[in-house]
């Protein structure tokens, strides 16, 4: 059952999280907090004349029960960041968005992530390198992010989709259409495979200059790690990257020549400061601590109920005995067993300090 007053507040898009947190202390929920809106409680909110008089229209003219069956019929799922399935990596930065609209496997989100980004006008050497990486990256496991724009983007999820694994894209827009309309088909494929679309943004809110640098911090946000490809300076893979520098996560850039322009933006992270150097991606792998496996592991079929909860929760990321206790809730005993014998038949490989991948 969608939350009207939820769906409400992300139509009038003017929720960031610090003042969601505000409006819950003073109103205790949402749809207390929908009961007192008007052009003094949205000044108390910081907001400008402008976004007053057109939150105001919006909320006069916004109907949360046609809207809400809109989003069901499109078969799209919502989240609050309170709901138990907003995603705990994205939970972590300083500014998350207040709500999640989406389509496909948000499951995905649990697994190791790792943001590719680069500019929508990819060369040949662009295209060489995003397509040898990512074909390391999700041998090794993880989840490829990205922006579903032009360039450097799609060859991200389009490299997956062939590597038969799952992407994720996030969009600076509402999942009512698809921008640019060109990578409509690659949107439909992503979630034909398996993958995840997601947006934070209601789903009539067009894409603009603001709304594409939101969208990279939830990109920079899902991710382990951010990788820029190929970027000039001043583009909008170097905003992503520096969120990421701000989030406490690591950024890599792969180097280009110095009179390059496609490179402008990868040599100035660089010689900054703000980004390692790399040239593959098995340098990245090795600087998050993600274990590769030596072979595919999709085939092994669970012997029981206990080994089937494992192969869920283990990924290529090493989790300590602590943490699979926690998410699994097997008893010490059961577990150390279960750990045992997959490891004998070569589905979970103990990689040291009592920590555990799946093989």
């Amino acid at each position: 059952m969608l939350n009207p007053a939820a769906l409400t507040w992300s139509a009038l898009n003017i929720l960031t999280k610090q003042r969601y947190d505000a409006i819950r202390e003073v109103f205790g929920d949402l749809e207390n907090a929908l009961k007192h809106v008007n052009e003094e409680f949205l000044r108390g909110l910081g907001c400008r004349q402008e976004t007053i008089t057109n939150t105001l229209l919006r909320l006069e003219e916004f109907d949360a029960d046609a809207y809400a069956k809109d989003v069901q019929k499109r078969g799209i799922k919502f989240v609050t960041i309170d709901d138990p399935d907003y995603p705990a990596q994205l939970k972590e930065i300083g500014d998350p968005p207040v709500f999640l609209y989406y389509k496909g496997d948000l499951s995905l989100l649990e697994q190791p992530c790792i943001a590719l980004v680069g500019t929508r006008e990819m060369s040949p050497l662009g295209k060489q390198i995003t397509d040898h990486m990512v074909s390391e990256f999700v041998s090794a496991g993880m989840v490829t992010v990205s922006g579903l724009a032009q360039g450097i983007d799609a060859e991200v999820a389009r490299e997956t989709i062939a590597a038969g694994r799952k992407t994720v894209a996030v969009l600076g827009h509402g999942l009512r259409m698809i921008f640019p309309t060109s990578n409509a088909k690659l949107a439909e494929k992503i979630l034909e495979t398996g993958g995840l679309i997601l947006s934070e943004f209601a789903l009539d809110i067009q894409p603009d200059k603001y709304t594409f640098p939101s969208r990279n911090r939830i990109i920079a946000g899902l991710s382990l790690g951010t990788v820029v490809l190929e970027a000039p300076v001043k583009s909008g893979s170097i905003i992503t990257a520096e969120l990421a520098l701000e989030y406490n996560r690591d950024v890599f850039a792969v180097p280009g020549h110095a009179l390059d322009p496609q490179y402008g933006g990868c040599n100035e992270l660089i010689a900054k400061g703000h980004a390692k150097l790399v040239t593959t991606a098995r340098e990245v792998l090795m600087e998050l601590g993600i274990v590769a496996s030596e072979k595919k592991s999709s085939a092994y079929a669970p012997q029981n109920d206990h080994e089937e909860k494992l192969l869920n929760i283990l990924t290529s990321m090493p989790q300590p005995i602590d943490d699979l206790l926690e998410k699994t809730k097997l008893d010490p005993g059961t577990l150390s067993s279960t750990l045992t014998m997959m490891e004998l038949a070569g589905a979970a490989k103990n990689v040291g300090g009592g920590k555990w991948v799946r093989a």
